[in-house]
């Protein structure tokens, strides 16, 4: 009987599932889009039942889709937006609150109470993060300090929490096992990265009891099975990591110095710098690109907030365009931005910068400042994101980038990836298959069961679609200096002083 990986790709703004084949080929795909919650300006939530509901869902249609049984699933991998936090309650399996989300800011004063108190410095040297409301422990003791007999609850034993993984795993298994991956783990602000546990002083710091934390899993192998709920038979789950530590694995930036980009709602550039955590100095952070058995991956990564997200606020926010693909014709109409640059901070701004107060700002806005020049500068400040997190990345690791793989939605659109090319000053390469994220899950997967033995076949699958050269521009210099001074501009605004 040929066998497949199922992938679990449970994101921002879509539940997705996906049935690979032994060639890493998509054999059929179902996704569902889910309710995002705004109920005040900065914050951000979801629906813990409907994560849960829409990826069931969607994970029946994409089997059922491939006409395929539960006998043809070989394994499970599962990949997770990154952060999101959710507290529930360990006998009822009910969520006390709703999901807070990686985007949200709410807990941006009590960072700043944090650093003030001089935990910065400790705290990186622990966990390799800076501190920011984006990460997961703030998000943990806000809930406990505002939901009515949390606090008391979690004391008891009775309230467990997780990141987005935890919960599907926890759905899966029937409420058998509360487990986490050390890639999701060292997104917390609670783990250690030196030596791979939580760590006790900083949940201490943080007041949250351990008993609530998940126990740590690897990435790959012998992780969970399925309680039978789902398909009639109990499948295991051998796979499991952080989004963009799966695009990393899917990439197959399996050696030291290789990088890769995901531009999704937000962009996230990783590169792999090997078994050793090297703390930035250039504000980027140092997190686990994957724990395969005794085998721990290191990977320096820039966090930018907004990426897509500024294409779907053209459209969806201020309605310049109808649909994404309309953003690179736009564009395209006119020669440059005419002296706009727009700085998308709309939820702060990530590496390098972590400014958690920022708000979008353009600037350089004239008369004939068109619709097609506010496009063209809401697709060029993806780019101009990106270098600023790749000249940081090359300075803490002392190497040289030559080539940076992508993936994700906006590697189709063509403008945007030759303007990285020539603003960066090195080959784009766009792989061939665009579910990069999903792929590296399964590839986990495929690992932990035997379905595929080594790294090495799978790397013999990774195919290039398109390479993007950098062109020759005079302008860059000119362009690159125009962009910082939008970005002071923007750290300007928000300066309480």
């Amino acid at each position: 009987m040929t066998q497949y990986i199922l992938a679990i790709d449970q994101g921002t703004t879509s539940s997705r599932a996906l049935v690979f084949d032994k060639e890493g080929n998509t054999k059929s795909i179902a996704q569902k889009e889910f309710k995002q919650y705004f109920p005040k300006p900065g914050w951000v939530e979801h629906d813990a039942n409907e994560i849960w509901s829409s990826q069931m869902a969607v994970t029946i249609e994409a089997v059922s889709k491939a006409k395929l049984q539960a006998d043809h699933i070989a394994a499970i991998g599962i990949t997770n937006q990154r952060e999101t936090t959710i507290v529930w309650n360990r006998k009822t399996g009910e969520p006390i609150y709703k999901a807070i989300v990686w985007q949200d800011r709410r807990t941006a004063d009590y960072c700043d109470q944090l650093i003030k108190e001089g935990w910065e410095d400790k705290i990186r040297e622990k966990t390799g993060l800076v501190i920011d409301a984006y990460f997961v422990a703030t998000k943990v003791k806000w809930i406990l300090d505002n939901v009515e007999n949390a606090r008391d609850a979690a004391k008891a034993g009775d309230l467990i929490f997780g990141t987005v993984d935890s919960w599907l795993i926890w759905n899966l298994t029937g409420g058998q096992k509360h487990i986490t991956d050390f890639t999701n783990a060292s997104r917390t602000l609670l783990f250690n990265i030196h030596t791979l546990d939580w760590d006790q002083e900083l949940l201490d710091l943080f007041d949250i009891p351990r008993s609530m934390l998940p126990e740590l899993c690897d990435s790959s192998g012998e992780i969970a099975h399925t309680s039978g709920m789902l398909f009639a038979k109990k499948i295991p789950i051998t796979g499991v990591a952080g989004d963009q530590h799966a695009a990393l694995f899917g990439q197959m930036c399996t050696k030291e110095g290789m990088v890769k980009n995901t531009y999704g709602t937000g962009c996230f550039m990783l590169m792999n710098i090997g078994k050793k955590p090297l703390v930035s100095k250039n504000r980027l952070i140092t997190t686990i690109a994957w724990k395969i058995g005794n085998d721990v991956q290191y990977a320096l990564e820039g966090s930018i907030f907004i990426s897509g997200a500024v294409v779907q606020w053209l459209r969806d926010g201020i309605g310049l365009i109808k649909s994404a693909k309309e953003s690179e014709k736009l564009a395209k109409q006119v020669e440059d931005t005419d002296g706009v640059y727009f700085v998308p901070a709309f939820t702060g701004l990530g590496a390098p910068y972590w400014n958690q107060h920022a708000k979008g700002t353009m600037v350089g806005i004239s008369r004939g400042t068109s619709a097609a020049h506010i496009v063209r500068a809401s697709l060029e400040s993806i780019a101009f994101q990106t270098y600023d997190v790749l000249k940081a990345m090359e300075a803490d690791s002392n190497i040289t980038i030559k080539e940076l793989r992508v993936d994700g939605g906006a590697t189709e659109n063509d403008f945007l990836m030759q303007f990285q090319s020539t603003i960066l000053g090195v080959s784009i390469v766009k792989s061939k298959t665009m579910e990069v994220t999903a792929l590296g899950a399964a590839y986990l997967a495929g690992l932990g069961v035997g379905y595929w033995k080594n790294p090495q076949e799978i790397m013999e699958k990774w195919k290039v679609d398109k390479t993007y050269s950098p062109e020759k521009d005079s302008s860059v210099p000119k362009q690159l200096k125009s962009w910082k001074k939008a970005v002071q501009t923007t750290n300007y605004w928000t300066n309480p002083e």
